[in-house]
């Protein structure tokens, strides 16, 4: 039997990889929900707001990084 215990194989394939342009393409689509979501925030959701943009901020970092930017 030549199988590895199980707490020695690895849960990674290649499936479960993105390719650089995968990944901007999420990060550009989640960056357009984050985006669409602030104007929707009244006056009473500035803690959400806060973190709304703190987490755009963050996107906008992943993807350029992706690009080489």
């Amino acid at each position: 039997m030549s199988r590895k215990p199980e707490s020695e194989r690895s849960d990674w394939t290649e499936l479960d990889l993105l390719t650089r342009e995968e990944a901007y393409g999420r990060l550009r689509e989640e960056i357009g929900e984050v985006e669409a979501r602030l104007p929707e925030l009244g006056a009473a959701d500035a803690a959400e707001r806060a973190l709304l943009e703190t987490r755009l901020r963050a996107l906008r970092e992943a993807a350029a990084d992706l690009l080489g930017c």
